[in-house]
């Protein structure tokens, strides 16, 4: 049990997708509405995906969408955000991410923000990353990675250069695969 969490646990639709986006966890406003990346983050990342052809509706029925962690882990000390989770509960939850990625296979991950990056990848800074493909392997199963900033209004980093242009490689990545355009064709 995670002590410092608020609230439950908030999941995506029960789908089967070739593609999981994987955020940090809910916020504060996912917990009234029931649904990841349904409030400020969620109105940036879904201008995001509309703008290589999937509106947030499509999106939603269509990409399972899970989180490092389930709870809200409450405002940082500054009080300008959210609290990052602790290595203890990012364990605690490991646990959830591997079997759904083990059971459902994905083609495709979409980390969102620094901490569901570094759940696969290696780095220092968002440049390292952002706008590249990288190779996973889960067992004997390998899924390409397309990393994503963190769409937080408080963030500033996929607004000016060198991240609107790394921001905008990743999002070619994600419409050029396969499994996005299968999507598409639905």
């Amino acid at each position: 049990m995670c002590c410092d969490m608020i609230g439950t646990p908030i999941v995506g639709n029960p789908i089967k997708s070739e593609i999981i986006l994987i955020g940090q966890a809910p916020g504060i406003k996912e917990g009234d509405l029931k649904k990841p990346f349904a409030w400020t983050a969620g109105k940036n990342m879904f201008k995001w995906f509309s703008s290589i052809g999937l509106d947030e509706e499509k999106f939603r029925n269509n990409v399972y969408m899970s989180a490092v962690c389930r709870c809200y882990p409450g405002k940082n000390l500054s009080g300008t955000g959210d609290r990052v989770p602790s290595e203890i509960e990012i364990q605690n939850c490991s646990k959830w991410l591997n079997y759904e990625i083990s059971t459902l296979k994905p083609k495709l991950i979409i980390p969102v923000g620094k901490l569901a990056i570094s759940q696969f990848i290696e780095f220092i800074k968002l440049n390292d990353v952002v706008g590249k493909k990288f190779l996973y392997k889960n067992g004997n199963h390998a899924i390409d990675i397309v990393a994503l900033p963190h769409p937080s209004g408080l963030s500033t980093w996929y607004k000016k250069t060198p991240g609107k242009k790394l921001l905008k490689n990743a999002l070619n990545i994600i419409k050029n695969s396969q499994s996005w355009r299968s999507i598409l064709e639905k």
